[in-house]
């Protein structure tokens, strides 16, 4: 029987402003494996994403991205004092207890893709 074992899967996020996208991800904390004018490999511990040099603003306004980390709040509390939303123009909510069972906020990305940052409540 063949080994369909999965390896990795990564999503290909689109850039508005390649540039602006580059540095608003890493300092949201994600740092480059590689990167040319037309992609760049981000990654934080075992978690990555392809940030492509292409946009289309209905792709974009409709494109989520779900991370689950271990501490949310302290995920809210570090992409705060970075000051993404003053130095980006971007929005952040708070997190909150979601009906799904896990705390999440979301943040939005210059180019309008929405990222929910969550973790799971173990107090259920």
């Amino acid at each position: 029987m063949a080994n369909l074992a999965c390896e990795e899967i990564k999503a290909f996020v689109p850039a508005k402003d390649f540039i602006v996208s580059n540095h608003f991800y890493k300092d949201m904390g994600f740092e480059i494996a590689w990167e040319s004018p037309e992609m760049a490999y981000f990654y934080h511990g075992d978690c990555s994403f392809l940030l492509q040099n292409f946009y289309n603003a209905e792709h974009a306004n409709n494109f989520m991205m779900h991370l689950l980390v271990q501490d949310v709040y302290a995920w809210h509390a570090q992409l705060k004092s970075a000051g993404l939303i003053e130095k980006y123009d971007v929005k952040m909510s708070e997190p909150r207890l979601q009906v799904w069972n896990m705390i999440d906020f979301v943040l939005y990305d210059p180019s309008g893709v929405l990222w929910r940052i969550s973790q799971n409540n173990n107090e259920s």
